[in-house]
């Protein structure tokens, strides 16, 4: 598999005095920064980043020629040109349009890399193709090999986000089923897709889910110890259906068998599975080489069929019966833009994504009037109750634990068995609510009981503005018992609960929780392990998105240099004018 790479660009100035003086130097700067990516950070397979450095380093035309036919070869998919020294801007400069861009100049006085770094950024503004600058705040010495801090974080964060940028290129986005009660999210907008991310959307009717199991379309080794780790960890929770609605203990296991069964098949029609081609289904072992997909649901399927909180539960997760794996990525009410929310959070942290309703706001006064208890701490505020119907993946119980024994949650690749058994034991799973799923089924039911750094995110779409992005850090905090049980209780006690305290800033969307509420752009949201607000803010310029609310310092904030041609004192309206001028990377 070509996966995607870093390509390094080590430019120079092509008069033979100053190449012969400086070729050491710059190559140095490549091999650092290629050391630095491959040491440090992992794609969402769990393996390091690849970089790919120019066979020689890059004076003019004809050698950034060689170096893009090579970099196309290797599925280069972000370009890190590096120089200590002044060379020819718009003739050394990267100019494929698919690939993204980023510059870093060294801070030094004898060689002035900083004004290669300034006169090409000046190219690629008035060229279109945005540059990402990257600059040392302090003076280095030409000697000096390492990279500073903040070179570092700045050439790790421009790495990270555009990988992920080609990892999501070319893939697919598979709705199983279609719009869930008139959902807006669950409309699969073609042109977003397609142009903003390179994805292709793909429709499978909810009845291939049927058909597969009627013509027993499965691994049926898998199926047999994936049901008999069902029966052996996922302890059934209480029934909270009134007496008649409730189905027969004969009902309920035919129903624990399904749902496995259906877990299977959906993610063998996302991703394939070639134990498929041996029973004789060639097409359905090839899958749909899907990055994400979402399943619709309510109320088509069910009102007649089990729910698919635990299918929706267990592939969100990093693991199952198989033990860790990376998540895979599958929206509750076939909710495409909080699909590709949470494809974005994934990708940022290579751990699970938790959807959930933002169901609502519960100020300090109301706390209080309601359980006679003063929030205090993080939850001063007052804060936000997440919570869905049993489809969070089970890492949001935050049971896992680092080498420190805090809790967290964890890419998946970390994932230990004592991390895995602690968030099943953390697990019920109920009986699903009749009033709403008449078909039956599980919804997994567990509270986030630790605090922890978190950041929701959502994708929305505005007419007449396009794709748009919400961001809020914060953490998970915990409740006394009994207040806990008061206020759950006030909604469906069979789903998962967490508890969320956005950071404020004091201005803005976050001058309070309740403003963070109202200004949510959707019912819908996702959290992800840690702050990662910086990494989306750059991941979305790469993608041109606009960001339109989040609580990221402004020193933390990194765009594409270019960005300041539209205003440097407005980051948000000037982000507007920047993706507006630019628009989509697949046109």
């Amino acid at each position: 598999m070509n996966k995607p790479k870093i390509g390094i660009r080590p430019i120079i100035d092509g008069r033979r005095a100053e190449r012969a003086n400086l070729e050491e130097k710059v190559m140095s700067m490549a091999m650092a920064a290629k050391i630095l990516i491959e040491e440090n950070l992992k794609d969402t397979d769990g393996e390091y980043v690849q970089c790919v450095i120019a066979d020689s380093t890059i004076s003019g035309s004809a050698q950034a020629r060689d170096c893009a036919e090579k970099f196309a070869r290797e599925n280069v998919v972000g370009t890190l040109s590096v120089t200590s020294c002044w060379c020819y801007g718009s003739e050394t400069m990267d100019t494929d349009p698919m690939t993204v861009k980023a510059v870093w100049g060294f801070n030094g006085t004898e060689n002035p890399g900083a004004v290669y770094l300034a006169a090409v950024l000046s190219a690629h503004a008035q060229k279109g193709y945005p540059a990402f600058s990257i600059y040392g705040k302090d003076v280095q010495d030409k000697s000096d090999t390492s990279i500073p801090e903040d070179v570092q974080e700045k050439i790790l964060r421009f790495a990270r986000c555009a990988i992920a940028v080609g990892t999501i290129r070319g893939k697919s986005y598979v709705n199983i089923g279609a719009v869930s009660m008139g959902i807006q999210g669950s409309y699969c907008d073609d042109n977003f897709f397609q142009k903003y991310l390179g994805i292709r959307p793909e429709f499978v009717d909810m009845i291939e889910i049927n058909r597969r199991i009627k013509e027993e379309i499965y691994d049926k080794e898998e199926y047999e110890r994936a049901y008999k780790w069902t029966l052996e960890h996922c302890q059934e929770g209480m029934d909270n259906n009134p007496d008649k609605m409730q189905h027969t203990r004969s009902q309920k296991d035919e129903e624990w068998k399904f749902i496995v069964k259906m877990t299977m098949i959906i993610r063998d029609i996302m991703l394939g599975n070639p134990k498929l081609r041996d029973q004789g289904y060639y097409e359905e072992s090839l899958g749909r080489n899907a990055i994400a997909g979402g399943f619709q649901g309510q109320r088509m399927w069910s009102d007649w069929q089990p729910v698919g909180d635990f299918s929706e539960a267990f592939l969100n997760s990093g693991f199952d019966w198989n033990g860790p794996r990376k998540p895979i990525i599958l929206a509750t009410e076939n909710d495409t833009l909080n699909a590709v929310s949470m494809l974005f959070g994934h990708l940022m942290s290579n751990g699970s994504s938790v959807f959930a309703d933002v169901r609502c706001y519960w100020s300090p006064e109301a706390v209080k009037r309601v359980t006679g208890w003063e929030p205090e701490g993080k939850a001063a505020g007052g804060f936000i109750h997440l919570i869905n119907s049993g489809a969070a993946a089970l890492d949001g119980t935050g049971q896992s634990r680092d080498k420190a024994g805090n809790q967290v949650m964890k890419p998946w690749y970390d994932m230990t068995d004592a991390d895995v058994d602690a968030c099943l034991r953390a697990t019920k799973w109920c009986p699903a609510s009749a009033g709403y799923f008449k078909g039956g089924g599980f919804s997994s039911q567990f509270r986030t009981a630790a605090e922890m750094p978190v950041t929701l995110v959502r994708v929305n779409l505005i007419a007449g503005a396009g794709p748009t992005l919400q961001i809020a850090e914060g953490y998970t905090i915990t409740l006394p018992e009994e207040v806990h049980q008061i206020i759950d209780k006030r909604t469906d006690p069979t789903w998962p609960t967490t508890w969320f305290a956005p950071n404020l800033t004091g201005r803005g969307a976050f001058g309070s929780v309740y403003s963070v509420m109202a200004k949510w752009g959707s019912n819908h949201g996702a959290f992800v392990y840690g702050h990662i607000g910086k990494d989306l803010i750059t991941l979305a310029s790469m993608l041109r998105i606009p960001v339109s609310m989040h609580n990221v310092g402004y020193e933390d904030v990194f765009r594409p240099h270019c960005w300041d041609g539209f205003g440097t004192d407005g980051q948000e309206s000037a982000d507007y004018r920047a993706c507006h001028a630019y628009g989509a990377m697949y046109r």
